[in-house]
């Protein structure tokens, strides 16, 4: 993962994770997860204000932008679940009703594993 500059890490975050929409392939720190999910968030209030000003209740550029988004969010929750050691088939067990949902989400609050693992470096890691 790329180092963001102080000033600009929601969107330098925002930009990495979808020019790598569909790598699953590697690990994701906390911040690249997070930030992700708060651009995704901001930008769907932002549809959610114009749908209802422009649509009166049909949320259109809602559902267009989650579906934009969808195969992105798979991709960045895998490599965060990489991070901590897990397949990113772990992401299934959202569909488990609550426990699921709770378990996934300590898992990506979890820090990630010190060090290489079977799914890449660290990308916390001092580059050389």
């Amino acid at each position: 993962m790329p180092s963001y500059p102080r000033g600009n890490r929601l969107t330098a975050a925002v930009r990495h994770c979808l020019t790598h929409y569909a790598d699953f392939r590697g690990r994701a720190p906390r911040s690249e997860y997070w930030l992700f999910y708060l651009g995704y968030l901001l930008a769907y209030l932002a549809t959610g204000l114009l749908d209802l000003l422009l649509f009166h209740q049909t949320p259109l550029l809602s559902v267009l932008l989650t579906l934009a988004v969808l195969l992105p969010n798979l991709a960045v929750a895998s490599r965060r679940l990489h991070d901590t050691g897990r397949s990113g088939w772990w992401q299934l067990i959202a569909f488990v009703p609550l426990a699921g949902a709770l378990l996934l989400l300590w898992w990506v609050c979890r820090p990630g594993q010190t060090g290489d693992n079977r799914f890449g470096s660290d990308p916390l890691a001092p580059q050389p």
